[in-house]
């Protein structure tokens, strides 16, 4: 089974008010995408929750749910920070 943890953290905003939170694993991604996620259900959405159960099925490693969340945030503005404070 693949490690789920991303080798860097990554800080989203959600919410209202505006909320931050840090993902740690491909798990956390998934759970964001399917329960906060702010903006349309777009292919990059769906390519990252497919990205992140990949990832949870030990299929791929974490930096592949990563990039694809990555993608999938910027698309709708909710990244704040890359890297966070551990």
């Amino acid at each position: 089974m693949q490690e789920q943890r991303f080798d860097v953290p990554v800080t989203v905003k959600f919410g209202s008010p505006e909320q931050q939170k840090i993902l740690r694993t491909a798990q956390d991604a998934s759970d964001f995408l399917m329960n906060n996620w702010p903006g349309k259900r777009s292919p990059k959405h769906r390519a990252a929750l497919q990205a992140c159960h990949a990832v949870i099925d030990g299929g791929k490693p974490a930096m592949t749910a990563r990039r694809a969340f990555m993608a999938a945030a910027r698309e709708v503005d909710v990244v704040v920070t890359e890297k966070a404070d551990v």
